[in-house]
């Protein structure tokens, strides 16, 4: 299923309620989607009171610099790949005062793939301060937009997930 704006608007709706009733503080870490998830985050109206922020680090230098993502973990295993997704939430939740975070990156398309990692391979964590909850590895099909689309959705969808599980 590829979501639409309305899909995601609603779903971001409904994690910001949730945040709220917590009195939870959100940011994202974010590669491939290149700030889609806090752009639909964004779109909606007193988010601020449950987004705190987002940092766009496309480049490998990018998620070192401003994450603190080793420079081991990126030339051992890349970008996109469970260690990077990990330190990149932490790091992200480190320099920052959110209680949740999420951190995503993939290989869009439609160049970048490889046989280990094919385009539309997307990793992503989420966290809370110093303990990361979950780091999922996604393989989604469709052009970049599909892709990205389908990896704002399970990013939105995470957040919502362990929030309810508490």
């Amino acid at each position: 299923m590829i979501p639409d704006d309305a899909l995601l608007r609603s779903l971001a709706a409904e994690l910001g309620e949730q945040l709220v009733a917590r009195n939870m503080l959100m940011a994202t870490a974010e590669s491939c989607t290149g700030g889609w998830v806090s752009k639909i985050i964004t779109d909606l109206d007193g988010c601020s009171v449950w987004f705190e922020c987002a940092l766009v680090t496309y480049h490998n230098e990018a998620k070192h610099a401003l994450l603190g993502v080793s420079q081991q973990t990126l030339n051992d295993y890349g970008a996109v790949s469970q260690p990077a997704v990990k330190e990149m939430v932490l790091g992200l939740l480190d320099r920052c005062n959110a209680s949740i975070g999420v951190s995503i990156s993939g290989i869009a398309g439609p160049g970048g793939g490889s046989d280990e990692k094919p385009v539309g391979t997307v990793w992503m964590a989420w966290a809370r301060p110093g303990q990361v909850l979950e780091a999922v590895k996604f393989q989604f099909e469709g052009d970049r937009e599909a892709v990205r689309r389908q990896a704002v959705y399970q990013a939105l969808l995470g957040v919502k997930r362990l929030l309810d599980n508490g």
